[in-house]
């Protein structure tokens, strides 16, 4: 069993999705054939559309990353498996790096807490979007430059991966047909 039929058990399907009685009013967009086919192009774009929009931004990530393959005709299974680049396992370490990234760009100082936080830790997730948001322009100017060399990154070593690979098989296939 190679990756894709193992990755694929995981996926549902075109016609699963197009029955669903919630996604039913999407299907004349869902219903392209090139959302769901496994091509070279369709692939390294939906990796890249994932990585882009799950490094980029924190909340809906995946049903941005699906507007944006059906506008562009990539993958969407891939796309909206991308975008767990950014977990809760690794959104902490993601938006730091992408702080100190920004601020080094912008030159802005790494903010300190002050001793009123530091005493009384942010309540539930409102304090915590509130620090987040008073992070600013370093974290977004970091998020963009994160998200963008990420996407174009992604998108350069699948193309480059799915052509070796497909180049090594048809080297394999021509090696057998040889008479030996």
């Amino acid at each position: 069993m190679n990756l894709i039929d193992t990755i694929g058990r995981f996926i549902p399907s075109r016609e699963s999705l197009l029955s669903s009685r919630w996604l039913g009013w999407l299907s004349p967009w869902l219903g392209h054939p090139k959302l769901w086919r496994w091509s070279r192009k369709g692939v390294a774009l939906g990796v890249a559309l994932g990585v882009f929009f799950g490094l980029l931004i924190p909340l809906a990530q995946i049903p941005v990353t699906a507007a944006a393959a059906i506008v562009l005709r990539a993958n969407l299974p891939v796309a909206a498996a991308s975008t767990l680049v950014t977990n809760p396992i690794t959104f902490g370490p993601v938006y730091y790096a992408a702080y100190r990234l920004g601020g080094w760009i912008t030159g802005a100082s790494p903010q300190t807490l002050d001793a009123q936080d530091q005493e009384t830790p942010p309540s539930g997730t409102s304090g915590l979007w509130e620090r987040i948001r008073s992070l600013g322009k370093p974290l977004l100017v970091g998020l963009a430059v994160m998200a963008s060399l990420g996407g174009l990154l992604t998108y350069l070593s699948t193309d480059l991966l799915w052509r070796w690979r497909t180049r090594s098989r048809w080297k394999a296939r021509q090696q057998r047909k040889r008479p030996g």
